[in-house]
């Protein structure tokens, strides 16, 4: 590996011709934000479908899904991935860099909207594990349930109610996930960027990595080093995005 003396870098230039190059850059910048703000006014657009009774288990035992509104007209959900009977240091890396990042929601509270993880999991393996990691969101287990709105993991879904009814407004594919992982975002901004094999990048930049590699380390999803009593391990490795 190259040394920080060695390593490529971008070319230097003075300040004025720095700020012409990042100017120049500002545009496809700002008509980006727009692009991305005409979007949202389409999907804020789109039709609902709605969303069969369920219930789902909490920490206070079944709960329907009208419950976890909380009395709000809201709820947005992370579906959390869960591979059943395996230890934390093999649970989704993906989820782990999705929730790691959004930690607390009291501005979706602002607006009315109940922030909540629903896991694939039974309740009595994902409680000590949402203990584990230091979560402070709601989760509740979605395990067994058919109904396609509520089922599943990997993905960001926004639901509506209405009355004692309950709507499915919107749910991200592939990386509309990034949504929620401010880190890949702040990433972008940096000349090296993720450091991923797929980027469009310099030749010669530090750019190597397998997508998603850097996820896990020693064993363990990135953010569980951050926790007591976290030790290396030999882990069977899920990878799941």
């Amino acid at each position: 590996m190259p040394s920080m003396d060695t390593q490529p870098a971008p070319p230097v230039v003075d300040r004025d011709t720095w700020l012409r190059e990042r100017n120049a850059l500002l545009v496809r910048e700002k008509e980006h934000t727009r692009a991305g703000d005409a979007i949202a006014a389409a999907r804020r657009r789109l039709p609902m479908t709605e969303v069969s009774p369920v219930k789902l288990v909490g920490e206070q035992g079944p709960v329907s899904l009208l419950d976890i509104f909380d009395g709000r007209d809201q709820l947005v959900v992370y579906k959390h991935m869960w591979h059943l009977g395996k230890p934390f240091e093999e649970q989704c890396e993906g989820c782990t860099i999705s929730i790691w990042n959004f930690h607390e929601a009291s501005y979706l509270a602002a607006r009315g909207i109940r922030f909540a993880v629903f896991a694939e999991g039974p309740y009595e393996e994902i409680a000590p594990f949402r203990e584990f990691m230091g979560y402070l969101h709601p989760w509740y287990s979605n395990y067994g349930i058919d109904e396609p709105a509520v089922a599943g993991g990997g993905v960001i879904a926004c639901y509506l109610r209405q009355g004692d009814r309950v709507f499915l407004t919107y749910e991200t594919t592939g990386r509309g996930v990034e949504a929620i992982m401010g880190s890949l975002k702040l990433l972008d901004m940096t000349a090296y960027g993720r450091q991923e094999a797929w980027e469009d990048s310099p030749d010669g930049w530090p750019q190597a990595d397998p997508t998603y590699s850097w996820w896990r380390k020693d064993g363990r999803p990135v953010a569980q080093w951050t926790r007591p009593g976290a030790t290396p391990v030999q882990s069977n490795q899920h990878h799941c995005h």
